[in-house]
């Protein structure tokens, strides 16, 4: 068994727009306007909200990130998802298929997705520099423990390497709930060989 440790980072309910839709809810030619930078350079927190509407209810004010992706996508907590009417799953960025649709509003312009929401599935994101240090490599499967009063051990922590990646974990808000962890706190992630 082999151990490092890595920061944790929490993902609260958030967007990725495509093109497309920037222009569709912000406007012709519109470009994402950045409020702060994300622990994942080159990603950032954009000035722009929007309002996701579902079955049962809708959640205002949920921050779209950048920069643009090639395929929009919500990614929520499972609470979130429970509170707009949808059933969600844990599923890696980009896999979206067969996931629940939703409608989009930014003032009075809207998209409907007929795909799109998702619960992220932890992971890790590493550079290619500590995969070789840590011994991992991209889609390996992990544990994360975690000390403290409301302490465990998250099982299937998704490991994703890529070269401009920065060493993070997310987990959603519903996980660091139960935990009891905030952003910049650590975690043990335990490899078994």
């Amino acid at each position: 068994m082999r151990t490092f440790s890595v920061p944790v980072g929490i993902s609260n309910r958030h967007l990725h727009l495509s093109e497309e839709h920037i222009n569709q809810l912000f406007g012709e030619n519109s470009t994402l306007t950045k409020k702060k930078d994300l622990s994942q350079p080159g990603q950032f927190a954009a000035e722009e909200t929007v309002t996701l509407i579902g079955p049962k209810g809708k959640l205002e004010g949920v921050r779209v990130l950048g920069p643009a992706r090639d395929e929009t996508q919500i990614e929520l907590a499972v609470t979130d998802a429970i509170k707009l009417g949808l059933n969600i799953s844990a599923r890696d960025s980009g896999n979206t298929e067969g996931t629940p649709g939703i409608n989009i509003s930014a003032g009075d312009k809207k998209v409907s997705l007929e795909r799109g929401v998702i619960a992220a599935m932890r992971h890790i994101h590493a550079s290619e520099d500590d995969a070789l240090q840590y011994g991992i490599k991209d889609k390996d499967m992990v544990k994360v423990l975690f000390e403290g009063p409301r302490g465990g051990i998250l099982h299937n922590v998704l490991v994703r390497v890529k070269s401009t990646y920065a060493l993070d974990l997310h987990i959603d808000t519903d996980e660091a709930n139960a935990l009891g962890l905030k952003n910049g706190d650590t975690g043990t992630v335990i490899i078994e060989d």
